[in-house]
């Protein structure tokens, strides 16, 4: 799964643009802009509670096309005190994205003065400085950091285990007398078995007992490690929002290609995959590394939104645009907070916008300090 998406000549994310209505999935902020403002207000309203910081870092990890971040910040850019205090930093691997990100936060290189100081890049929609980094571990420590995984942990390489009869399985993937790809079970004990049971044991018996699959993400366990051992340290907060479930998952592992579901072996790096979110296993892995964290949620993704006040934001929208700028809002914000087919649309069936908004959940994990962040009292 890793290999097919950032293998660094041929993985899914590494040489393409994916997001967005041309490529493969939309993601919240290509939805609408409204979803960085409510992301914005939410690190506003944690920076508040963090006593006003001076200076903090604002880490997203893997950015898309820098949406998000464009938004937030074009949203903030009147809140000078909060915008003076933020260094911006993007976890991203691929450098197709990078660039995109580049133009997106409007960025602006200084010149190098050749005195062996590294030049600075600074976003012009809210006169910040941007850094780009490979992994959240070369984030520099030591400053309280507001941390936000949209649609990350999705993509985190799962590994699938099967009930047999002679226990739980590793699912592997084999190459077939025909050089197909195939998927067989492990006859012995894999590396991962020391997650599974890990994750067993977080679960009750009978949680358990009903399931013939189960599927472990080690590296969303290590990653939430590295958060909670950050947030714990340096103060500050993270904020994760994908689609997923509060308890163990199944067999959820998928492939789309341009907007639709096919087979995981077809062809892989020409697809996304992605995997349900175990927010449960993020709750479990935050609490067993920091006593100076706690974590908050999950709550849908509708209820985040609406208790951070969207519905007058898409008020305040509606009132001074076109007729086909109300038509995408309306659009929009149902896909963002709605549930299943949208009420109200009139155009081709194939098109109707289908609601995120109970399908997404949000899980906040904040130094203790801090207190309950919003909007999860």
């Amino acid at each position: 799964m890793e290999e097919v998406l950032t293998n660094p000549k041929f993985g899914f994310y590494i040489s393409r643009d994916v997001f967005g209505t041309e490529g493969d999935f939309i993601t919240s902020p290509e939805v609408s802009q409204m979803f960085g403002e409510m992301v914005g207000v939410w690190a506003m309203c944690l920076w508040e509670q963090m006593g006003r910081p001076k200076q903090v870092n604002l880490v997203e990890l893997g950015p898309g096309r820098g949406t998000l971040m464009a938004d937030l910040l074009r949203g903030a850019s009147k809140f000078k005190s909060f915008t003076e205090s933020l260094h911006v930093h993007l976890v991203e691997c691929s450098p197709t994205l990078q660039k995109l990100q580049h133009h997106n936060l409007k960025c602006l290189d200084e010149d190098d003065n050749g005195d062996g100081v590294e030049k600075r890049t600074i976003s012009t929609l809210a006169g910040t400085l941007v850094s780009w980094h490979a992994l959240l571990e070369q984030v520099p420590s030591g400053l309280p950091s507001i941390i936000i995984a949209h649609e990350f942990y999705d993509a985190l390489p799962v590994h699938q285990f099967q009930r047999a009869s002679r226990g739980w399985c590793e699912k592997m993937v084999d190459v077939s007398e025909d050089s197909m790809f195939r998927f067989v079970l492990s006859p012995q004990p894999t590396p991962a078995t020391l997650y599974l049971m890990k994750r067993c044991k977080w679960a009750a018996p009978e949680e358990i007992e009903k399931l013939s699959h189960i599927e472990v993400c080690p590296k969303a366990m290590d990653l939430t490690h590295a958060i909670a051992d950050r947030i714990g340290c340096d103060g500050g907060g993270a904020l994760i929002i994908d689609y997923g479930l509060n308890g163990v998952v199944s067999d959820s592992l998928q492939a789309i290609r341009k907007h639709k579901f096919i087979n995981i072996l077809d062809n892989p790096g020409s697809a996304d995959l992605s995997a349900y979110v175990d927010f449960a296993s993020i709750r479990h892995s935050a609490e067993e590394v920091s006593a100076d964290i706690s974590v908050h949620g999950p709550i849908t993704q509708s209820q985040f939104l609406g208790a951070l006040g969207i519905n007058f934001r898409v008020e305040s929208l509606l009132q001074n645009c076109t007729d086909e700028q109300a038509d995408s809002l309306r659009t929009g914000y149902w896909r963002l907070v709605g549930e299943g087919e949208a009420p109200f649309w009139e155009g081709p069936d194939e098109q109707v916008p289908i609601g995120m908004g109970t399908r997404y959940l949000a899980m906040a994990i904040v130094n203790t300090k801090q207190g309950v962040p919003v909007p999860f009292q």
